[in-house]
């Protein structure tokens, strides 16, 4: 098994920056990527950012390139999220997941999932 816990989440005005964490634990060594996911009210939850966790080779959706920014500490079994530039349409609950596919992208390759944490942007 593999626990995921992430913090970070909060609020923020438009154009603010917001830093989740995501920190792993339990059989580390059985993934190959780890992802960020957001669920905002009423939608399906849609990948965001992803890394490959030998690589550190990234994905980003289009709706967040050139914004946020995913990086990983293999030793520390952590993996963050920097969003910056946040506007309304960011808000969302976050979760942080884990996939035994290095390039993992479609929800049902990942099998480890955290609480979530939610950001709200106001406009």
């Amino acid at each position: 098994q593999v626990q995921l816990v992430e913090s970070g989440g909060g609020l923020v005005q438009a154009g603010g920056s917001l830093r989740l964490s995501c920190a792993a634990s339990g059989r580390t060594f059985s993934f190959a990527a780890m992802g960020w996911f957001r669920q905002a009210p009423g939608k399906e939850r849609e990948l965001v950012v992803a890394i490959d966790w030998i690589s550190g080779a990234p994905y980003y959706a289009d709706s967040v390139k050139g914004r946020f920014t995913i990086s990983r500490d293999n030793a520390m079994n952590r993996v963050w999220l920097q969003m910056n530039s946040l506007e309304p349409r960011d808000t969302a609950v976050y979760y942080c997941a884990a996939s035994r596919y290095h390039s993992g992208r479609a929800l049902s390759d990942y099998d480890y999932w955290g609480q979530g944490t939610q950001v709200t942007v106001s406009s």
